[in-house]
């Protein structure tokens, strides 16, 4: 019963992490598959459940991939009963995709002075969900699909106001993007340096994910970046979900080709990866938060507009 117990779990993460140690072993970031893989006609979005919200975390790298390699086109999927609910079948012989979910239980243990003390053990759940273009019967706005990309001077432009109102200050100069640390500023080489405003705004989105850690906001530990390669890796990884991530919430395409200084990480993340299974669901975690925090500093009617397209 232990061991039924156990297995499904580690299976998870092991499962998930094998397949995205395969695609890094041939020197592809699955996190930027969207993008590269001939769909750029159309606005890459975050997967979106039946409600119209956004996927957050390791689940937005899973339906990607599963999107990509079946060829779905509609972002929306939803679970069994989900469809049901609304009149709709899921087709005979569809296979569904998993995603996840963080649960704990809570297990009372004793302590060194022998009283009883309780402890939450946090774990993994599994759910299966369909895409629109499996189901029939559904009102013909869940088969929409994402609206072909803005003029991109408009986009461009909400994305500069997006930076400006997280009031990070951006320093412009050199030929080095980073976040340093020490003065809390974001050092971005000159504008006209770019290959255009997309790269641009594609890498100072990967530094105002650097940006998120310090305690005062979302409390990522920088302390050892410079000493620990590991460390270091992990917090790469990190800000490089957290672009893509928000490249997809603003429409912009990321950086589909590393900079020199990223390309080596890749040996990093493997070793990071195989060393520890949980470690893509954990910077998929902290990208979200960072993600959700860069958010959280737009005016009110900036969110509501996000939420009504």
């Amino acid at each position: 019963m232990r061991r039924k117990e156990k297995g499904p779990r580690v299976d998870i993460y092991e499962r998930i992490t094998e397949s995205i140690v395969a695609d890094l072993e041939q020197g592809v970031r699955p996190w930027m598959k969207p993008w590269s893989a001939g769909t750029l006609d159309g606005r890459i979005t975050r997967p979106l459940r039946h409600t119209g919200e956004p996927y957050t975390g390791i689940n937005v790298l899973l339906l990607w991939s599963e999107s990509l390699a079946r060829g779905f086109e509609a972002p929306l999927w939803m679970t069994y009963r989900q469809a049901s609910q609304i009149g709709a079948q899921v087709r005979k012989g569809e296979t569904g995709a998993t995603v996840v979910y963080a649960s704990r239980f809570t297990k009372t243990e004793t302590d060194a002075g022998g009283d009883e003390v309780e402890r939450d053990i946090p774990f993994l759940k599994t759910y299966t969900v369909f895409n629109c273009d499996q189901i029939d019967g559904l009102p013909d706005h869940y088969y929409h699909r994402p609206d072909k990309v803005i003029d991109p001077v408009e986009r461009i432009e909400h994305a500069d106001r997006f930076f400006a109102n997280t009031g990070a200050v951006i320093r412009h100069g050199g030929t080095k993007a980073f976040f340093a640390s020490a003065s809390d500023h974001i050092q971005m080489p000159p504008f006209e340096s770019f290959r255009d405003a997309e790269s641009y705004v594609a890498v100072l989105s990967h530094e105002a994910t650097h940006w998120t850690a310090p305690a005062h906001r979302v409390g990522r530990d920088l302390s050892r970046y410079h000493k620990d390669r590991s460390k270091r890796a992990r917090e790469e990884l990190i800000a490089e979900l957290g672009s893509c991530f928000l490249c997809a919430d603003l429409g912009i395409v990321p950086e589909l080709e590393p900079r020199a200084d990223h390309a080596s990480y890749l040996h990093s993340w493997l070793r990071v990866l195989k060393d520890d299974k949980r470690a893509i669901f954990q910077a998929a975690a902290h990208a979200q938060r960072a993600v959700t925090y860069l958010h959280g500093l737009q005016p009110a009617e900036v969110v509501e507009e996000r939420e009504a397209a």
